[in-house]
């Protein structure tokens, strides 16, 4: 369970990680497992150059355009992922900063996320709320690292407190990114901090907190499996991309 003091630093910073939450053995048999998906290609793949973010290949013909960014619909691929994503372990802490009722979204999220060498592009300072459909503003994803996360490898970055922040619709590019180029968001971005993580740590993060991450610069892959869960009164909009999957009660 979190203590206190872990349940009120995720309210106030919007974020909260967890040392060694997961066995070095289970975060190595899972990273054999996604090596099988992989090369199997048998359920959707979002490519990096679907996204074209900075430093994607242009399309899926040029170089390196089959360079996979997310193997989608991770429940779906084999039991043992949706196992981890409703363990008990997990069910606890999501209790605790939920409610007593707690789903995973099929919808959001729900994969493994990769980030390969040579080819990763970097993503820019989003919420997650931006393309979600839900009746309030309020889901918790949780981030496990089956490798190790730095600077180096692409890592996450967050704006901590930033779940909170109230910005205004020039502050956001078309896509609704934070604008880097704004005078106004610079004094945000100076509060940018590195979530840099080991093996079988776990990362809570609000869907309003503004995060990012960099290229892999390294000649290894970088690996985390991400879920998405929500409280029961907090409710997908009826016909939205949110519902297009049933939820699961955890």
């Amino acid at each position: 369970m979190l203590s206190s003091e872990q349940v009120l630093n995720f309210k106030k910073w919007g974020y909260l990680v967890l040392p060694e939450f997961a066995p070095t053995g289970f975060c190595q048999s899972m990273l054999n497992l996604v090596d099988e998906h992989l090369v199997k290609g048998e359920f959707p793949v979002e490519y990096e150059a679907d996204l074209g973010y900075p430093g994607a290949p242009a399309s899926r013909n040029a170089e390196g355009g089959l360079t996979p960014r997310r193997l989608l619909a991770a429940t779906d691929r084999d039991s043992r992922f949706l196992s981890w994503a409703t363990h008990e372990s997990l069910r606890v802490i999501l209790h605790q900063l939920l409610g007593r009722t707690v789903y995973l979204s099929q919808s959001h999220h729900n994969c493994i996320m990769t980030k390969q060498p040579g080819f990763s592009s970097r993503t820019g300072w989003h919420r997650d709320n931006r393309y979600w459909h839900f009746a309030q503003p309020e889901l918790v994803s949780a981030w496990l690292a089956l490798t190790p996360e730095n600077a180096d490898n692409g890592c996450l970055w967050v704006l901590p407190n930033s779940h909170r922040w109230e910005v205004e619709s020039f502050q956001l590019d078309e896509k609704q990114f934070l604008r880097t180029d704004f005078a106004k968001n610079q004094d945000l971005l100076a509060h940018a901090t590195p979530i840099e993580l080991n093996q079988g740590d776990l990362l809570l993060f609000h869907s309003n907190l503004f995060h990012g991450a960099g290229k892999n610069n390294t000649d290894t892959k970088k690996c985390s499996l991400v879920f998405t869960y929500r409280a029961e009164s907090n409710t997908p909009t009826p016909r939205s991309p949110s519902t297009k999957k049933p939820d699961i009660l955890l």
